[in-house]
């Protein structure tokens, strides 16, 4: 290269970038995914804005090799990126729709597909008709996780039932379309010349992936762990296998952005901050310039200029088989598995989506000679059309007001058959969320037929860093540790086989969608620490109790003391003052010594509870209404501080819980919330036992009665 092509290069490399992040960011302001506006960019540097000659002069053809050079590092970088992002653990629980939705999607397009291969064939007289129809069909099949997940993030669709299928069906689509075009890739290779011997290597390529690498791998991540930190030397070793596994395919005739997608797909997952930090490096590389290039590099073959009558013709119909195929393979794959007729038109919308993924496979095409010019520009606009119009047609599909009714609908499914009696344990933090599940668990404990619901909103912050990738793996990664972490918590807060059901998923604004995905559970009493978001406003209108957890209660507590006041919160706290002495199997103790509270523990003692009036015994569970405590106001306000810390300013030092009345729990009916008790004191009266069950049974039905 002369000095003029080096200032030549410079300047192109300028102008490349500024266009991508200016059209990058109208997309993103319009809604699209940024990687569609880059792609337009290099179309609008290509010949069919400029003509020829202009092209000509920008990027002249002693650039070219440079340039394609930079491109394809990028697109070994970006084949990486997909192949880290594809969790075929997305698919756990979700393997028969999901493989449905992907089978259709790839079958339908792909025999679409091939059929109009057949057509073009002889349309544009290709010289391999047997491998431009194998190609073209599975060029049909492809869905682009990385554009796929991230309309799902942009939209807080990752977080449904439906963005969950969405993106188990598109990994296994991916693994199942790459591996087609693997196949169709050597053929056309082989064909071209070749040494067809090479391809024998790949199983033996297969076995150094899987028993060398990925345990070489594995120590990296060590290593990471052990620093704390991405150091320029982990990074080094990874960028050098990338490399070399690329080169390896390359050599083996199966194009080099095999290796690179099966160098991403042996990454260790385990480790959240590893591949957030692999992936912040190489994005400044790869998006900022290298994929830039590339999309001029295909800009630069694709002339909209040419196509005249016959060209819409083929566009049109290339079109509809791209559209027809994608979609309804993706719908009635869905339909079959039972997915309702909205939800399945979801899945295929975002399955139709083809975007970067479409061009890089387009390009092997044009490279291999597959493609010519005239059907590489068709099929580079019917991989832009497609991608714009996802986003667009989810929206009149599955608008925002049915996404909410169906997370509230998940919400209630994933708890399954309703319980007599639901306490809810409110956690905003996993933490510190021990003390909040010992109250709940022995509350749980204290009936038959009840249910203890752990519910944890995951902050989610949508990441506005990667723009290729999809950022879900750790995301995913986080919800799993997470419900794992509550659920072995509550197995530590319970008795022995003592299990609870773990409502958790992502949230981009907790305190505004937490009403719906706590009334959801339809919880009777909801156990929640001072300040937590929402306070008092989750008990709708009084029909939920509420049970603040000011401190941690004693291990072994003396006795289960109550303070009883004349009013609905005093009566509550009585109530929740039982349920402790019965699981806990001490007695329950009403204060202040004095009549009222002496006729009242009589009443209980007749009911079979051990129940007396007195003086508060040192290391009981104190437990007040809330109208008596200071400072639980302000806190159901978000003022206080987290359970397991001091008490509020101006409370009672000695509380450990605070209790709000809800009419579900029935706490001014105390043969009612007796009766509901799991009475130990007396367990020869078959009086009590037979007003148990009846009671149970009354329950059960008014719960059910409460469902829609």
């Amino acid at each position: 290269m002369t000095d003029t092509d080096v200032q030549l290069l410079l300047v192109d490399l300028a102008l490349i970038i500024v266009l991508a992040r200016l059209l990058g960011a109208v997309a993103r302001r319009i809604g699209q995914p940024p990687v569609l506006g880059e792609i337009v960019a290099g179309i609008l540097l290509g010949p069919t804005i400029w003509g020829t000659k202009i092209t000509a002069t920008l990027f002249p053809a002693t650039l070219i090799p440079p340039l394609t050079a930079l491109a394809d590092l990028g697109l070994v970088l970006f084949m990486f990126v997909v192949g880290y992002e594809v969790d075929l653990g997305l698919v756990r629980g979700r393997g028969r729709v999901a493989a449905s939705v992907a089978v259709g999607s790839i079958v339908v397009p792909l025999a679409l597909g091939t059929g109009l291969g057949v057509w073009l064939a002889h349309r544009y007289h290709v010289h391999d008709p047997t491998t431009f129809v194998l190609f073209f069909g599975v060029a049909m099949s492809i869905t682009a996780f990385p554009v796929l997940a991230r309309i799902l993030t942009d939209r807080g669709l990752h977080r449904t039932r439906i963005g969950g299928l969405a993106l188990a069906a598109a990994s296994v689509d991916d693994v199942l379309a790459w591996a087609l075009l693997a196949v169709v890739v050597a053929v056309a290779g082989a064909g071209a010349g070749h040494d067809q011997l090479r391809l024998v290597l790949a199983p033996v390529y297969a076995a150094v992936m899987i028993w060398l690498v990925r345990p070489a791998l594995r120590r990296l991540a060590d290593i990471y762990q052990r620093q704390g930190r991405l150091t320029p030397n982990v990074l080094a070793a990874v960028l050098a296998l990338l490399l070399l596994s690329s080169f390896v395919t390359d050599w083996m005739g199966v194009k080099f952005i095999f290796g690179a997608f099966i160098f991403g797909i042996v990454m260790p997952r385990d480790i959240p901050a590893l591949r957030e930090a692999i992936l912040d490096r190489l994005e400044q590389i790869s998006v900022l310039v290298l994929l830039p290039v590339f999309f001029v590099i295909a800009g630069l073959n694709v002339n909209l200029r040419g196509i005249g009558l016959s060209g819409l013709v083929n566009f049109a119909l290339i079109m509809v088989v791209a559209v027809a195929g994608k979609f309804g393979g993706a719908y009635y794959g869905a339909r079959l598995t039972g997915v309702r007729r909205r939800q399945s038109g979801a899945l295929a919308s975002l399955m139709n989506t083809r975007g970067l993924t479409e061009i890089v496979i387009l390009t092997v095409g044009l490279q291999l000679g597959i493609l010519n010019k005239a059907l590489f520009t068709l099929m580079v606009v019917m991989a832009i059309v497609t991608t714009g119009m996802a986003g667009p047609l989810l929206k009149v599909i599955y608008p925002v007001r049915i996404m909410e009714r169906d997370i509230a609908e998940a919400d209630r499914a994933a708890l399954g058959k309703t319980a007599a009696h639901r306490i809810l344990v409110l956690i905003d933090d996993p933490q510190t969320a021990g003390p909040l599940i010992d109250v709940g668990a022995r509350l749980a404990a204290s009936r038959p037929n009840s249910e203890l619901v752990l519910s944890h909103l995951v902050p989610h912050r949508p990441a506005g860093r990667l723009e290729v990738g999809s950022g879900l793996g750790g995301e995913l990664l986080q919800m799993t540790q997470t419900m794992a972490a509550l659920k072995e918590l509550a197995a530590q807060a319970g008795p022995p086989g003592f299990s609870a059901t773990v409502q958790s998923r992502f949230s981009d604004d907790v305190s505004t969608e937490l009403p719906a995905f706590v009334a959801a559970a339809e919880p009777d009493t909801i156990v929640l620490r001072p300040g937590a978001s929402g306070g008092r406003a989750l008990g709708a209108d009084g029909a939920i109790q509420l049970v603040y957890v000011l401190r941690p209660m004693p291990t072994s507590p003396a006795a289960a003391v109550a303070r009883w006041v004349r009013t609905p919160d005093g009566e509550a706290a009585v109530q929740v003052a039982a349920q402790l002495s019965v699981a806990s199997g001490v007695d329950l103790v009403l204060t202040p010594s004095g009549r009222p509270c002496a006729s009242l523990a009589a009443s209980l003692v007749k009911r079979g509870l051990a129940a007396r009036a007195g003086t508060q015994p040192a290391g009981a569970i104190v437990v007040a209404p809330a109208d008596g405590v200071t400072g639980i106001a302000d806190s159901a306000a978000g003022s206080a501080s987290p359970a397991g810390s001091a008490s509020p300013p101006g409370s009672d030092s000695d509380v450990h819980l605070a209790v709000v009345a809800g009419t579900s729990e029935a706490s001014d009916d105390l043969d009612q919330w007796v009766q509901a008790l799991d009475a130990r004191s007396d367990p020869g009266s078959s009086h009590t036992d037979s007003s148990h069950t009846d009671n149970s049974h009354t329950d059960s039905s008014q719960r059910e009665s409460r469902q829609p």
